[in-house]
């Protein structure tokens, strides 16, 4: 009776975890396959990556009230030491974390230059047809486009990092509504990624891209954003969405 009574209980046990488990929509297997390819892509390209927080609705899964960045900003304080190119450490965190976003930290491979959408829509094709090579790019959500360019570096020397007006971190997002430059301390959110209000970060030139020297873009981009604030002004859009450079 004491050993039918301990195979019930363990088949109840299975059972219960059986009913317990949430059934997949079709498709969503090769989707999740689709995601971990594109996530392992990008560390074979040598840029680390750590998870990030993903939307509830229009909340962010961190559940902090008023997340200034919701789905956007990474898990863990440690992001900076925890991102990885291990490619059996990303395996189990898309495999335990289905639904997590990831970041990308930058300065350490590669550094990203965040321009307004329109500004890099237009510099993209005038990149392209100039024949300059461009690396990586993705559009984030409406209104953002990500160039992924080569760090300029990480100096033993403090005295060799030449800074620019134009470096962004996290905590300095807001104070850069134009163009961002994206490298020691800081990261971007990583395609494929989901935002709240199904907004989303996807790929318009995929992790394949060798990275370019970020000075060969940079002036073409520059460029851009200054047409897009002239244009903006005249527009008289909001000021907080125009981008840099603006005349005071």
């Amino acid at each position: 009776m004491g050993a039918d009574s301990g195979r019930f209980r363990g088949t109840e046990s299975r059972i219960s975890q059986w009913l317990r488990r949430r059934p997949k929509a079709p498709g969503a297997e090769a989707d999740e396959s689709a995601r971990v390819a594109l996530l392992l892509a990008v560390a074979d390209a040598g840029m680390p990556i750590a998870p990030a927080a993903h939307p509830l609705g229009y909340r962010c899964s961190c559940e902090r009230i008023g997340c200034p960045t919701p789905a956007r900003h990474p898990i863990s304080f440690a992001w900076q030491t925890q991102s990885t190119t291990d490619r059996a450490q990303i395996e189990r965190w898309a495999g335990s974390q289905p639904l997590a976003n990831f970041i990308t930290a930058t300065g350490m491979i590669h550094d990203v230059l965040d321009v307004p959408l329109t500004a890099g829509r237009s510099a993209l094709e005038r990149l392209l047809d100039a024949g300059i090579d461009v690396g990586p790019v993705a559009q984030s959500g409406e209104d953002r486009m990500l160039f992924f360019t080569a760090t300029r570096g990480t100096p033993e020397d403090e005295d060799e990092w030449w800074p620019c007006e134009l470096d962004c971190h996290p905590e300095t997002m807001d104070a850069h509504p134009g163009l961002r430059w994206h490298c020691r301390g800081s990261y971007v959110l990583l395609p494929p990624a989901r935002l709240p209000g199904e907004l989303d970060v996807h790929w318009v030139r995929g992790p394949e891209h060798e990275l370019p020297d970020p000075l060969t873009l940079l002036e073409t981009l520059t460029d851009a954003c200054a047409r897009y604030a002239g244009s903006a002004e005249q527009s008289e859009l909001d000021h907080d969405s125009i981008a840099w450079p603006l005349s005071r």
